[in-house]
């Protein structure tokens, strides 16, 4: 008998594994498949602080170099503005051709207190987006940002995903913005699978109890 408990709570904990393991992201309305370079920013709260991480590529060869210039690193959020990397106001180049969402929130700027790597950013308003000056198309990207004493809240971000586009086919490209954690939901042939051993679990359960009396 505890042989047999015991199996079976093995395999209704493989079932729960496997369900956490099986999870995907729900589709994100109005947002298109997985593009050939894309640049992901998440944005979390850790602790006291509010922290940006930043990687990936941006592909320009769809894009249309306009101008150079230094930048902020922080975040204003009605304006869809987010630019992550170094607060020492970096040279930077900006390229115009993309489309997305114009806002994140209803935050004003709010400066970051550090940032490292390399400047990055995007400007969904103006559908532009900032890398540094000298940036050649497709290389590795990587840059950090942090606002000490914040949260979501005092930095009036929505949370939820954001993403622009431009280009199409092998020269297209997207920049991610996502605000806290990604909602998920279990597959079905998952939840099968856990319904399945927890069905056997409460049958063990009545048959022993049955004994008992």
């Amino acid at each position: 008998m505890k042989v047999l408990f015991r199996s079976v709570l093995l395999f209704v904990t493989a079932a729960l594994v496997s369900c956490g393991r099986g999870w995907t992201p729900n589709p994100i309305q109005g947002v298109s498949p997985a593009q050939p370079s894309s640049f992901i920013v998440t944005l979390t709260e850790e602790g006291p602080n509010v922290v940006a991480t930043g990687r990936g590529t941006i592909n320009t060869t769809a894009l249309v170099p306009s101008f150079q210039t230094s930048n902020f690193a922080g975040t204003e959020p009605k304006f869809a503005l987010i630019f992550t990397g170094p607060t020492s106001f970096p040279l930077n180049t900006v390229y115009l051709g993309l489309t997305g969402p114009t806002n994140f929130g209803s935050g004003s700027k709010t400066l970051a207190s550090s940032g490292s790597g390399m400047f990055v950013g995007v400007a969904g308003l103006s559908g532009s987006i900032y890398v540094p000056r000298n940036y050649v198309s497709g290389m590795p990207l990587m840059s950090t940002l942090t606002w000490d004493n914040a949260t979501f809240v005092s930095l009036g971000v929505t949370p939820g995903t954001y993403v622009w586009t431009w280009g199409s086919g092998v020269n297209a490209g997207s920049f991610t913005l996502q605000i806290g954690p990604t909602a998920v939901a279990p597959e079905p042939a998952t939840l099968g699978l856990l319904a399945l051993g927890l069905l056997h679990l409460r049958g063990i359960s009545w048959r022993g109890s049955k004994r008992v009396q």
